[in-house]
């Protein structure tokens, strides 16, 4: 479907918000709750800065999040479940939302994850950084679930607009705060938030998050990847930066400079090993492409394996679900 890509767009869309637009949505998702529209608007540059935004607020009257996002989207859910039934239903959601839940959802988890590690300076801190976080609509972020009800009624227009058109909003009875969107955002094939040269994800503002293949790191730790050594490597004594120095700098490269000795070989590849301190073996198959490249040469490739892999075939046998007793190819490509 293709608004389910116009839908991936704006989860996805960077740059400052249409905030005249954004306004409007909000006026119309309270009409539609039966609501007197908000006095006041006032602007963020990050959810970050929303949130302080937020405890300054000195009289915005109780959150109307229930009636503006909560019960409308429970009401609108249930006419579709009864129009279409369970079948229906479920088809709906795998052809539409379901197709951008997983990565909308988790860089919501993350950039709230990164809120309250921004705004607590006391241990008590972040339990009130959470509360203020609860009342927020997600905007942008709320892109999966809208894409399942787009052009299904109107209802849920006002917040809709919203999303196209802002990042999170926080509504109260006669005030709204809402933040911007990001300035900058990069992701991996997996949807996942992935920058070797800066922040993942940033706002105008400088809050940001940083990650390498999801995971995330240090923005002091991005910049030493360019010197990385083995030698640097081997120090590290988190595991899961090792790994992810390990897979900046390359595992073959890593092997070749360490002077690391093969394990094992037999006609299906090479199987090293590297130990590593504190952490489970990385095991690796080297396997050459049988099939030579445009200039004649072959291509070499890395597999990572089990670390408890003995054998090099039983490490290929790994890659493609057999067992390294069944794994016979006819003919390799």
């Amino acid at each position: 479907m293709e608004y389910v890509d116009s839908w991936r767009a704006v989860a996805a869309a960077t740059g400052a918000a249409d905030r005249a637009a954004a306004e409007d949505g909000v006026r119309l998702a309270y009409r539609g709750a039966g609501l007197a529209e908000p006095v006041e608007f006032v602007w963020a540059d990050s959810p970050r800065a929303a949130v302080e935004a937020v405890e300054k607020l000195t009289d915005p009257g109780r959150s109307v999040r229930d009636e503006v996002r909560t019960r409308p989207w429970a009401d609108e859910r249930r006419r579709m479940y009864d129009e279409l039934g369970p079948a229906g239903w479920s088809a709906l959601w795998s052809a539409t939302g379901a197709q951008l839940w997983e990565t909308t959802s988790a860089l919501a988890d993350r950039i709230r994850a990164g809120v309250v590690a921004d705004l607590t300076v006391k241990p008590e801190d972040a339990s009130d950084v959470r509360l203020v976080l609860l009342d927020a609509v997600l905007g942008q972020h709320d892109a999966a679930w809208l894409a399942a009800f787009d052009g299904r009624g109107e209802r849920l227009d006002g917040l809709a607009a919203v999303a196209r058109n802002a990042g999170w909003w926080w509504p109260y009875e006669r005030a709204v705060v809402m933040s911007e969107r990001p300035e900058t955002l990069h992701r991996d094939e997996a949807g996942r938030l992935d920058s070797g040269a800066g922040p993942a994800l940033a706002y105008r503002d400088g809050f940001a998050l940083y990650a390498w293949r999801g995971m995330p790191v240090p923005a002091e730790f991005l910049a030493e990847l360019g010197a990385l050594t083995p030698e640097r490597i081997r120090a590290e004594e988190n595991a899961e930066l090792r790994r992810v120095m390990l897979e900046f700098y390359g595992y073959d490269r890593y092997l070749t400079e360490s002077g690391a000795e093969p394990v094992h070989r037999d006609e299906t590849g090479v199987l090293w090993r590297i130990p590593l301190d504190g952490d489970e073996d990385v095991a690796m198959v080297e396997v050459v492409n049988s099939t030579p490249e445009p200039d004649g040469t072959h291509r070499t490739y890395w597999l990572r394996v089990p670390p408890r892999t003995r054998t090099a075939k039983e490490g290929v046998a790994w890659t493609f679900g057999l067992r390294g007793d069944t794994y016979a190819p006819v003919r390799q490509t």
